[in-house]
């Protein structure tokens, strides 16, 4: 059993995790249990079958646990390799009504125990030395409800359970489980995958959070994506990830040496800064995405069915029937006596059709995946099958088309698919429509692929074989997603896309929607990095993402880090101000992506903090001399003087009168209104001006400031002039509207 690093636990822990999994029986009088296919692509005997059990939903709260259920599997379906693989998994669900609602020990000691049939509980079950995250299940229990799907083994399944919470946790290895509720919870599954069938390791680099690794002892690890060879080495040595390095990771950044993994600090390598193995809500990179191809594959079964091993007549049509990707066809091969046959990638081949000496000949058919997911040949998924051809022997016979599996016609299928139909033999070609019209489909007429037709809005598919028709809806409409943002200091409309400027936290709110029914996955990035699965915040799902220069420490990781992401409160990596491109999409339940769009957001220092703050309305002078004076959505009737080392700091306010500040520490107007001119001479540390008007001459002179003056989307009746700042003023790409002359070095502000 092997525990997730987001439980945290040492290894006594894990030693009592395996006994409690051990010791906890399943109840005598085990509730009834309803088995619901969700997606059965195959037999289960060739097929990598997940099993998703609830625990704690009592019968009127059934439908919540399958609206779960739908988030957890369109978030992994929108994950490579499981998006392009998706056709080689079944996915059952067991429905279980509980008598009592929620799970134990949620989310205290305290907190009671629940009458539930999985037995599931926090705290490794209730258990004061374990940690709180860790949730545990009866194995007893669940091996018990699996076992009610047929055809499934311990060999060939996934089992999943998820528990009535919405508290963090969850636990990983043989048996995973997570909480239901929780935001994060979705993404638990195709890590957990990552270990449970990848044999992947984890790239944190701590065991216990908030306490870095010690040091990597030991010889060079047996995992595919940890090493302890340099890059020129791994190349020199063809050893590791060397055909991946220096591309564009999958999970961002590049392929490449980031020192940490396998719960060790330094001495240890892995491939990329923050594959999903690293950091939940990033892609699998492309050492462990090929890792996971290789290991599906291995699942499942290459050859469907075929015409049956042994003698074959000369006259016979040889047929097979193999997997369908979701992606890309399978390569089909035949040879005859080891010459390669001109089959164009069919799926049979007319044996009368070749001419074909006296005697016996060797016909052999391989299947290989091309996917581009595998580079390493010695893994690509490949199959043979051989018979032998006796010219002496005649019994070919044909046999009536009739369709015996295809991609579902249940639900749409996406615009890019290859959707495909098998019939009992490969006797006969199967006829594609689009909209009435026939496509063309040369070669492996059993998969059609519809990327090259370059489908949008809604069209009618249709396969007919003999008289036989399936229908499918093609999808060809994107899913949309809106952003809804906190409220910025100023906001400027560019042909590029909208552009914010911010002096503290924000926060990014994505609704995704789309026209068909399931949960639709909104994804965001941050300055082309890895695309980052939008999940709300961690402790509420319903909150929006929230962005800081640092980012927020949630239960010792690192949470809305703009910029370069922390994931550990120890990576050293810069703060995030400055300008940033935020891209965002969504992933609806039919498997299209939507274009992403963007916007630029500019994050500059917080404000001093205020020691006095004015509101409501001051008639008269106001003069500070001292400490940092904010004046919050207030009016002052009169001008305004900002003496040797004092601060004044305008939010939403009015000044009906001149600003001035002569040798002040702060001078920042934001979203402000100054009915008169205003003047800065000499400033120590801060001049900041955004989304403000000006009714009079603005100028800056003299600063000498930390970061540039900034002069950002503000409007200026009147001259603007600048002139001695040392660093010279900057705006941000939002130019200033100023009626008046633009002079020294704000000419071109």
């Amino acid at each position: 059993m092997r525990t997730k690093p987001h439980t945290a636990v040492l290894t006594a822990v894990l030693a009592l995790l395996s006994a409690v999994l051990v010791s906890l029986p399943a109840r005598a009088a085990a509730p009834d249990a309803t088995v619901v296919p969700i997606q059965v692509t195959g037999p289960a005997s060739s097929r990598f079958n997940l099993v998703v059990m609830g625990d704690g939903y009592t019968t009127a709260e059934l439908p919540k646990f399958r609206e779960q259920l739908d988030k957890h599997l369109n978030i992994l379906w929108s994950i490579e390799p499981f998006k392009s693989y998706r056709n080689y998994v079944n996915v059952y669900a067991v429905e279980i009504a509980s008598p009592e609602s929620g799970v134990d020990c949620d989310p205290g000691l305290t907190d009671p125990k629940r009458d539930t049939p999985l037995q599931m509980g926090f705290w490794g079950g209730c258990n004061p030395n374990s940690v709180q995250r860790l949730l545990t299940v009866s194995q007893a229990a669940a091996t018990q409800y699996a076992d009610l799907v047929p055809g499934t083994t311990s060999a060939n399944r996934q089992i999943l359970a998820i528990g009535n919470s919405d508290t963090y946790g969850g636990a990983g290895g043989a048996y995973a489980t997570a909480s239901g509720g929780n935001a994060l919870s979705a993404l638990i599954t195709p890590h957990e995958l990552g270990h449970s069938l990848g044999g992947l390791q984890d790239e944190y680099d701590y065991y216990a959070r908030g306490e870095r690794g010690a040091p990597y002892v030991g010889p060079e690890p047996s995992s595919s994506h940890h090493t302890l060879l340099t890059e020129a080495q791994m190349l020199a040595q063809q050893q590791k990830w060397y055909r991946w390095l220096g591309e564009p990771s999958e999970s961002g950044g590049t392929i490449g040496r980031y020192e940490g993994g396998m719960y060790a600090g330094s001495g240890v390598w892995r491939p990329s800064a923050h594959s999903m193995m690293k950091a939940l809500g990033y892609y699998f990179d492309q050492p462990s995405r090929e890792r996971m191809t290789q290991r599906i594959s291995a699942k499942a079964n290459l050859f469907q069915d075929s015409t049956p091993a042994g003698v074959v007549a000369a006259d016979q049509v040889v047929w097979l029937q193999t997997l369908h990707p979701v992606d890309h066809e399978l390569d089909v091969t035949w040879t005859l006596d080891g010459t390669t046959l001109p089959t164009a990638n069919a799926r049979s081949v007319d044996l009368a059709t070749l001419d074909l000496a006296p005697g016996t000949h060797t016909l052999t058919a391989t299947i290989v995946d091309p996917t581009e997911f595998i580079r390493d040949p010695a893994v690509r998924p490949t199959a043979s099958r051989t018979w032998t051809v006796d010219t002496t022997v005649s019994g070919g016979q044909t046999v009536d088309p009739a369709f015996t599996g295809s991609t579902p016609t249940d639900h749409p299928v996406s615009a890019d698919e290859v959707v495909y139909a098998e019939t009992a033999q490969s006797a006969g070609a199967i006829t594609w429509k689009l909209d009435g019209q026939p496509v063309a489909n040369p070669g492996n007429d059993r998969d059609l692929d519809l990327a090259p037709l370059e489908l949008t809005g809604r069209h009618v598919l249709t396969a007919q074989a003999g008289d036989q028709t399936l229908t499918w809806e093609v999808d060809g409409v994107d899913p949309d997603v809106a952003p809804t943002l906190s409220k910025p200091l100023l906001t400027v409309q560019k042909p590029t896309g909208p552009e914010y400027v911010y002096n503290d936290a924000f926060t990014m709110g994505l609704v995704a929607q789309d026209d068909t029914t399931g949960y639709v996955v909104p994804e965001f990035r941050v300055d082309g990095d890895g695309w980052y699965n939008y999940y709300g915040w961690p402790t509420d799902a319903s909150a929006p993402y929230r962005f800081t220069v640092e980012g927020t420490e949630i239960d010792q990781l690192v949470y809305g880090k703009l910029g370069v992401p922390r994931v550990v409160p120890w990576d050293d990596v810069p703060p995030g101000y400055g300008r940033h491109r935020i891209e965002y999409r969504a992933i609806d339940a039919t498997g299209n992506i939507g274009g992403a769009r963007s916007f630029a957001v500019t994050l500059l220092k917080p404000a001093p903090v205020c020691t006095t703050t004015l509101t409501g309305t001051h008639d008269g002078p106001l003069s500070v001399r001292d400490g940092v004076t904010c004046l919050t959505g207030a009016t002052v009737n009169g001008p305004v003087l900002v003496g040797a080392g004092a601060s004044l700091v305008a939010t939403d306010a009015r000044v009906n009168g001149p600003v001035r500040a002569e040798r002040a520490a702060d001078l920042q107007l934001l979203r402000s209104t100054v009915a008169g001119p205003v003047s800065a001479d000499g400033v120590t540390r801060s001049v900041v001006a955004v989304g403000s008007t000006v009714r009079g001459p603005l100028s800056v002179t003299n600063s000498r400031t930390t970061d540039s003056a900034t002069l950002a989307g503000n409007t200026v009746d009147g001259p603007l002039s600048c002139s001695g700042n040392a660093p010279a003023p900057a705006n941000l790409e939002a130019p200033n509207q100023v009626s008046g002359p633009r002079s020294g070095q704000c000419a071109r502000l």
